[in-house]
């Protein structure tokens, strides 16, 4: 679900937004946008990683709630009801989240994970208020690009954390196999300090006033933060020594989708502390993070959990999340020189028709290896 959501929201919104439609109302606004992306879709594919084993009717309840708060914020977006209906998913989301993952982590890294996650949800929750204009929200979390760049902070975090349990300990089976040793596997103390260093930025991009409305040393602070994880980031993926992987396109998508968060954080972390002026560069930097680490992450490793369940899975289907991986490169090419050069409408829309594209494959991956998926008695006798 979230793949084909992906796959039709993000063209709509830029039609919306550039004036070709008014069928969309809820996505005609940059906030809207930013909404459905991390909201309506990251946070489905967050919904999909982490909640493990759920009744029929917990899924069924979630699946519901999600559907019934997409389309009313696409089609009505204002009104108590959309409220209550993009409320409610994340609200329930976070009760079946938070609890389970803070009961099963011992080490206080492992417990940030679900500290995130209900900060996330928690974020929803706020920019729901804002954009449909109703409920208690006042003071400067009025403002729905504050609370959202505090989300695509959150988010930036969570793919920092995941990066590590998920991309270190498969490169280093693949180098094992290919006899050569990597002992830097997750790095407690680097991912310490990521996850500090991100707790910190989150709260001073909350904290930090206006250009107008302050003093801006928490802007600094934030901004500094941001550029110290991401040259962070980017010295944890050196020490992963993917150059030497040999056979593993996989590898190297996911390899892409950290780089591309490294150099987003130290992008947005140069734009916060102003030693790039304008929105345009926030713009870009946001979009190096949400497109390029966001989009690669979720579609790669989305694609690699769908074809370990495939027996036997061929070459074509394979090549999938790679060409994928090419086309959300192209979309971040394509929105950064949007901001830039030649005609604003055709740039946004080349590059939204490249993200669609990339994730209506992860689709098509996705279904079938739904329906190519070994059963589980199947699963068992490999395994003996």
């Amino acid at each position: 679900m979230a793949a084909a959501y992906a796959a039709v929201v993000l063209p709509a919104s830029v039609a919306a937004m550039t004036g070709m439609t008014g069928a969309f109302p809820g996505l005609a606004t940059p906030a809207g946008h930013a909404h459905e992306m991390l909201f309506g879709f990251a946070l489905a594919v967050v919904a999909g990683n982490q909640l493990g084993l759920r009744t029929r009717g917990v899924v069924v309840v979630l699946v519901s709630l999600w559907m019934i708060a997409r389309v009313a914020f696409v089609f009505a977006p204002h009104g108590r009801f959309t409220t209550l209906a993009d409320v409610a998913f994340p609200v329930l989301l976070a009760g079946h989240l938070a609890p389970r993952l803070l009961g099963s982590a011992k080490k206080w890294r492992n417990r940030a994970l679900p500290v995130m996650l209900a900060a996330i949800c928690g974020s929803a929750v706020v920019v729901a208020f804002i954009v449909h204009g109703v409920g208690p929200v006042q003071g400067p979390f009025a403002d729905p690009h504050r609370v959202l760049r505090v989300a695509v902070a959150l988010f930036a975090l969570l793919l920092l954390f995941m990066g590590g349990r998920i991309t270190a300990p498969t490169v280093a089976g693949q180098l094992q196999r290919q006899g050569i040793a990597m002992p830097a596997r997750v790095q407690p103390r680097v991912e310490g300090a990521l996850i500090a260093l991100m707790l910190g930025a989150t709260i001073a991009l909350a904290a930090s006033p206006e250009p107008a409305d302050g003093p801006q040393w928490m802007a600094d602070a934030a901004g500094a933060a941001l550029i110290a994880a991401g040259a962070l980031a980017a010295v944890r993926l050196a020490r992963w020594r993917l150059w030497a992987l040999r056979g593993r396109p996989d590898l190297w998508c996911l390899a892409a989708g950290s780089a591309w968060l490294a150099l987003g954080l130290v992008l947005l972390g140069m734009a916060q502390a102003g030693l790039v002026l304008g929105s345009r560069e926030t713009t870009a930097a946001l979009h190096v993070i949400t497109i390029g680490s966001l989009g690669t992450l979720t579609l790669n490793v989305m694609a690699m959990t769908a074809l370990s369940r495939v027996r036997d899975a061929s070459a074509a289907l394979r090549r999938l999340p790679v060409v994928g991986t090419l086309l959300l490169a192209a979309a971040v090419a394509l929105r950064l020189a949007a901001g830039r050069v030649g005609d604003l409408r055709t740039l946004l829309v080349a590059a939204a028709m490249c993200w669609a594209a990339a994730f209506a494959l992860l689709f098509v991956l996705l279904l079938h290896a739904r329906l190519q998926a070994r059963p589980r008695h199947a699963r068992a006798v490999v395994t003996r």
